[in-house]
């Protein structure tokens, strides 16, 4: 069934005091005017070193973060609730299938597809449609580990940087609930009336386009050249690329292809699996 549509209300840019205007659930804002991420409000500002870097610990979320993937889960609730149609469930189905086979996939065009259930709906309304979708089915997913981890570094003065391929609005209900400081995920852009269309604004936040967007977000953050990654976490051979980038990465219960990598690169492999440690 489709949602209410309902007048999206925007927050002025000098109320936000994030540069951009909000459209995230409440207690959440944008941290720049170029959307790289959401930011919990925190009085606190992460310590530095000795050297005065601000060290960042950087979570990779669906398979890390939570058990599952949300995009799939979300697109399975939206099924159940005929908010898209089968030809589009099918044309879905078809990508995971070669994604899985770990062929070359177009990332923002499987995403337009989700969003074809929101499409014309005020963002305001869609955001908090996802809020409640997240702590329906995705906050009990949450790994014991993981937020364990992100507290301990939290406590350390570290930076928690939630980095995700997953939909913003998310990524952003999960900072509500679980100590992630800051949060970069993928945005999917919104019209001059205020309402979400089908594409994404940017390019979807997968791959090696997670260190790249990280390193935006902390130069501009924190100061280029003041930050360092010095911790990363992922599940999937597509954390690759953010692992690799981390002075100590953390394979999180990975899989086939991620574990080889950790092996032959002496990364730490970690078992967050629900009841293990």
């Amino acid at each position: 069934m489709p949602i209410v549509p309902k007048p999206s209300v925007l927050v002025p840019d000098e109320e936000c005091g994030c540069g951009a205007a909000a459209r995230l659930p409440e207690g959440i804002c944008r941290v720049t005017p170029a959307a790289l991420g959401a930011e919990r409000l925190l009085p606190a500002q992460p310590v530095r070193d000795g050297s005065d870097k601000v060290q960042v610990a950087a979570f990779d979320f669906d398979g890390t973060c939570i058990r599952g993937n949300s995009p799939v889960l979300l697109v399975r609730h939206l099924a159940r609730r005929r908010m898209l149609k089968p030809s589009v469930i099918a044309r879905i189905m078809g990508w995971g299938a070669c994604y899985k086979a770990r062929l070359p996939q177009n990332e923002s065009w499987v995403r337009g597809l989700v969003f074809r259930a929101f499409v014309g709906q005020p963002a305001a309304e869609v955001n908090r449609f996802l809020r409640d979708f997240y702590d329906r089915f995705i906050d009990e997913r949450f790994r014991p580990d993981a937020e364990a981890a992100m507290l301990a570094h939290e406590e350390a003065g570290h930076a928690v940087v939630c980095v995700s391929a997953t939909f913003e609005p998310i990524v952003a209900a999960a900072m509500q609930r679980r100590p992630i400081q800051y949060a970069i995920a993928t945005r999917m852009k919104v019209d001059f009336q205020g309402n979400y269309t089908d594409k994404v604004e940017g390019l979807p936040i997968e791959g090696p386009q997670k260190v790249q967007v990280l390193s935006q977000f902390c130069d501009e953050r924190f100061g280029e050249g003041r930050w360092e990654l010095a911790w990363a976490y992922g599940d999937h051979h597509s954390d690759r690329a953010l692992l690799a980038a981390a002075a100590h990465p953390c394979a999180v219960t990975p899989d086939r292809p991620l574990t080889r990598t950790a092996n032959a690169e002496g990364y730490e492999i970690l078992d967050w699996r629900q009841g293990r440690k």
